[in-house]
C-alpha cells in the first residue's frame, strides 16, 4: 500500500477511476478500464497502483489483483513506451508472423519478449488472434492495428517512433525512349 503522502497514481487519474462505476450496471465491471488507466499512466501496474484502484472503486484488493494477473494485457514489469503485440496465431503464422517477430526483435534490439529495448522505447509480445486473419500477418501498436506486415513496414513503424524520417524506396521512373521520326 502506498504511503498517505505519496500516491502511485496522480489525483486526476484516481478521480477518473472513481467516476467509472457509474458507467456500468455492476461497479465491478469498472475494474478493467480502471487498471487500463493506471497502466497507461505508469507504464505498468505496481502493487501500490492496484491497491489504489481497489480503494478508488471500493473493491477488495485481492479481486483487483486477480483481474490484473489474469489478463495478459496488464503488465507488472516495465515495458517499452511502444509495445508491439504481434499475432502469431495460425493464420498469421502461415503468412510469415514468425519472420516478422524475428525481424522486429532485431529492429528493436531485444532477444526475448520479456526485454525492453536499451532506449526504453520498445518491447513486444506474441499474442493470440487479433481478429484480422484475412490481413495476416498483423499487429497492434499504440492502439492501432497494422496489417499485411513485412520487414519494410516493421522498419517504418520503428523509425517513426524513434522520430526518424521514414525512408521508402521509390520506384525508378521509366526512362523515356525518344521516338524515331517517321522516315528518318
Amino acid at each position: 500500500m502506498s504511503s498517505p503522502n505519496k500516491s502511485a497514481l496522480p489525483t486526476h487519474i484516481l478521480d477518473e477511476i472513481r467516476e467509472l462505476p457509474a458507467r456500468y450496471p455492476q461497479p465491478r465491471s469498472a475494474v478493467m478500464p480502471a487498471l487500463d488507466l493506471a497502466q497507461e499512466e505508469l507504464g505498468h501496474l505496481t502493487p501500490e497502483a492496484m491497491s489504489e484502484v481497489a480503494e478508488a472503486l471500493s473493491l477488495d484488493p485481492g479481486y483487483v489483483e486477480g483481474v490484473a494477473t489474469f489478463y495478459s494485457l496488464f503488465h507488472h514489469q516495465p515495458i517499452g513506451k511502444h509495445r508491439f503485440y504481434v499475432c502469431t496465431n495460425l493464420s498469421c503464422m502461415l503468412r510469415g508472423a514468425n519472420e516478422v517477430v524475428d525481424h522486429l526483435k532485431q529492429a528493436i534490439g531485444v532477444e526475448r519478449s520479456d526485454q525492453v529495448s536499451s532506449d526504453g522505447l520498445f518491447s513486444f509480445e506474441e499474442v493470440e488472434c487479433l481478429g484480422a486473419c484475412e490481413y495476416a500477418p498483423m499487429m497492434r501498436l499504440d492502439h492501432r492495428y497494422f496489417y499485411d506486415l513485412n520487414d519494410q513496414k516493421v522498419d517504418a513503424l520503428v523509425a517513426e517512433r524513434r522520430g526518424k524520417p521514414v525512408v521508402t524506396a521509390e520506384k525508378p521512373k521509366p526512362k523515356r525512349v525518344p521516338r524515331k521520326k517517321p522516315g528518318g
